[in-house]
């Protein structure tokens, strides 16, 4: 065989190898595919002898290999760090709960207590009066998420589907209320409620103005203007979510003689249903986990949160008649906590299917 037909042949192997590693699905199972399988090391071995159109074809070929072989072992690390971040603290939570408040000074008591104790949750439950706050704290929460709901609701469909003067500066507004902390107007805030007038009218006709501190008005009325706790988040996943249903909908309602409040109601709220949902759940939870504003507006602790703030003094003064410090009363401390989020985790139980329906519809549409 003369040389320029050994140079072909070997032209061809060539081609043939790189073929096989590019559709490594071939529908010919023959030996040449096996053959011509160039492995990782074999890559790494004879990667200087290879041309420039070869180095770049088995560059390709080694890291994409090596990306599919690594990715499976980082994303078990991610999911054991994100595991361990949520499930260490509440494993903790529920160990404390269950063991006497001797053993938390016991070294040799790691996670599983000696004896378990469910007096601790029995004492929580009438040092706090556990169902008087459950219902205020529900009573609070669920309504200013209703009536925030609905606001942010309106609100997003007005800046997704109607076109008017000065749109792009109100939204600059709701924007604002996404970055700036609540710790900067809570001042303003707490003035506006202390001494609630309208525009003077108040003092004007009686004398004085009416005070919404320790009132649930407090609360209430931000929510009913869509400025509530994260209202402005709220508003911005509405306005995403509007955004992308279709503009048929709404001209098909126009032609049947539906105006814009009628075409709201009875066409975009059923098909926004999900997102109304996962708007919802979002509000009960900031709401009842917030403490700063709630401690501004409320001094008579009728909150979860606020219970929770200063379990360990109220559990001193129950059992003992004085104040005492929070690592005397870690246990009872740890049980309170665990009877604060339960009622969240049953809901989310409940809700998670159309919880999760509602994040892959809502805020990440165009």
């Amino acid at each position: 065989m003369s040389q320029e037909n050994i140079k072909n042949a070997s032209d061809l192997a060539r081609a043939g190898a790189m073929a096989a590693d590019i559709n490594g699905s071939s529908d010919e199972p023959s030996m040449d595919k096996k053959h011509y399988r160039v492995t990782n090391w074999g890559i790494i071995k004879n990667f200087r002898h290879y041309t420039p159109e070869e180095r770049k074809h088995y560059s390709y070929i080694f890291w994409r290999r090596f990306g599919e072989g690594i990715w499976p072992i980082f994303r078990g690390l991610l999911i054991f760090g994100l595991a361990f971040v949520i499930l260490y603290p509440i494993m903790y939570m529920i160990s404390a709960s269950l063991r006497p408040q001797a053993d938390m000074h016991d070294p040799s008591i790691m996670w599983i207590p000696k004896t378990i104790r469910f007096d601790n949750f029995k004492d929580v439950w009438r040092a706090i009066n556990y169902p008087n706050v459950l219902w205020s704290t529900i009573q609070l929460n669920v309504v200013a998420s209703v009536l925030q709901v609905g606001a942010c609701a309106v609100t997003g469909y007005g800046f997704a589907r109607f076109k008017f003067k000065g749109k792009k500066a109100l939204f600059a507004l709701v924007l604002l209320q996404i970055i700036v902390p609540p710790q900067i107007i809570i001042l303003p805030q707490f003035n506006l409620f202390r001494y609630f007038d309208i525009f003077g009218l108040l003092n004007a006709l009686t004398g004085d103005t009416i005070s919404f501190i320790n009132t649930n008005f407090s609360m209430y009325i931000p929510a009913i203007f869509g400025n509530g706790i994260r209202g402005g988040l709220f508003i911005y996943l509405f306005r995403q979510f509007f955004r992308g249903l279709p503009k048929e909908l709404e001209d098909a309602a126009y032609l049947d003689g539906c105006g814009p409040f009628k075409t709201f109601i009875s066409v975009m709220v059923p098909n926004a249903a999900s997102s109304f949902l996962t708007v919802f759940i979002f509000s009960i939870v900031w709401y009842w986990n917030d403490y700063f504003i709630s401690s501004m507006f409320f001094s008579n602790s009728q909150t979860i949160s606020l219970q929770v703030s200063g379990l360990a003094t109220t559990i001193a003064v129950w059992l003992t008649g004085q104040p005492g410090i929070a690592s005397d009363y870690m246990v009872w401390v740890e049980a309170g906590c665990l009877m604060a989020i339960l009622p969240i985790i049953i809901m989310y139980i409940f809700l998670q299917k159309y919880f999760t329906e509602g994040i892959e519809r809502a805020g990440l549409a165009n």
